[in-house]
């Protein structure tokens, strides 16, 4: 029987790397085959299927900003690689992929399954922006392109606001391997046993300054550390958060990791006491849905993402308008309240296992890709 042959097209860093990792790890190789359409300088480790076998991948000009001359080679090297491998489908990830994507699916007549990750409009910090690359979504909403929604709140977003119709959207919620053993930590250990800790580069996205001013606030009435990994790829606000730290007079409650090996972030999350996120948005946070396989409670801030992962009251609270006060309350009341923590642990677990657990999950996304084929 001939085998389906999707190429997946991405900027392979942070969560849309480890999505698409999981995806080719557990599709059925008897029936899939998969291509990987890439970035140059995003990722170093190669692609494996299900049987450990290598990946055939292909590195082009991707890169996370807009470069008209990059981005073009990009479409025009992914045209010539698409008319080659006459995949039956592409599957594209995030932004960039997802503009490589569609305009090369459109030009060769390739349905396409966009999983966006978040919007890319939802990045902007000014109103023209956000005009901007919600118009670009819009026009490349139309065609073959089907949206793979990682998240419910980014299905809606995708009707509501970007005007896809239902009958050509979807959802595969993002999902990982159960978390089987808790390796060594390959970096030194500088920070105390007790802490609180959060996955995000310093960014717009991840509004690390206010989980600093939270942090300053529980610190009035608790002794907290928290410790914050990810820094490194695309961290623009770094500065204002050193400054921050140092303004509050915070450095010995704060640890800053560079980004390190999924195996130390793991580490890291399963020692800690609770998983924050101050997020303005997200598509489905891998490091939330870690944190839930690893029986840890989350105080999020109420985004997209965020609310899809962490019930409120029941594995977790999610805080509206990250208010800086409620958000403290809440982890004090987690931190002190043991019977309560020890419920929302098993509940989190419990979330993780019901909704999130790729061995449970990948028969959902193989019935979606063999129904574009009909």
């Amino acid at each position: 029987m001939k085998k389906i042959k999707i190429a997946h097209i991405l900027h392979s860093v942070g969560g849309v790397d480890v999505s698409l990792r999981q995806i080719l790890h557990n599709l059925d190789t008897k029936t899939f085959e998969n291509i990987v359409i890439h970035g140059d300088s995003d990722t170093i480790n190669g692609f494996v299927d299900k049987d450990a076998k290598p990946i055939v991948d292909y590195k082009l000009p991707i890169y996370r900003e807009i470069s008209f001359k990059s981005d073009f080679q990009a479409i025009l090297k992914t045209w010539k690689i698409i008319r080659k491998e006459k995949p039956d489908l592409i599957h594209s990830h995030s932004t960039k992929g997802g503009v490589t994507g569609r305009i090369v699916g459109f030009l060769t007549g390739t349905k396409v399954l966009h999983t966006p990750q978040a919007f890319s409009f939802l990045s902007a910090e000014s109103k023209i922006k956000i005009v901007f690359f919600l118009v670009i979504e819009k026009l490349l909403s139309k065609g073959k392109t089907i949206l793979l929604a990682s998240s419910q709140s980014e299905l809606n977003r995708a009707i509501n606001e970007v005007g896809f119709p239902k009958s050509k959207t979807n959802l595969f919620n993002n999902a990982i391997e159960p978390i089987e053993k808790i390796f060594d930590l390959s970096i030194p250990k500088t920070w105390p046993d007790q802490y609180l800790c959060t996955v995000g580069r310093p960014c717009y996205q991840k509004n690390i300054e206010e989980l600093i001013e939270v942090l300053y606030e529980l610190n009035k009435s608790v002794d907290v550390h928290l410790v914050i990994l990810g820094l490194g790829h695309h961290a623009d606000h770094i500065k204002q958060v050193e400054d921050l730290i140092a303004k509050l007079d915070l450095k010995n409650k704060v640890t800053l990791l560079s980004w390190t090996s999924r195996e130390d972030v793991l580490n890291i999350i399963s020692k800690s006491k609770l998983y924050l996120s101050t997020a303005r948005y997200e598509g489905l946070p891998y490091s939330v849905i870690e944190s839930l396989a690893l029986s840890i409670p989350g105080v999020v801030s109420d985004c997209d993402g965020n609310r899809d992962l962490i019930i409120n009251g029941f594995n977790g609270y999610c805080i509206k308008e990250n208010n800086t006060e409620e958000f403290s309350q809440k982890i004090i009341e987690l931190l002190q309240n043991e019977n309560k923590y020890l419920e929302f642990s098993k509940n989190a677990k419990e979330t993780f296992e019901k909704n999130h657990n790729i061995y449970q999950k990948i028969n959902d996304l193989e019935s979606i890709y063999k129904a574009q084929l009909n």
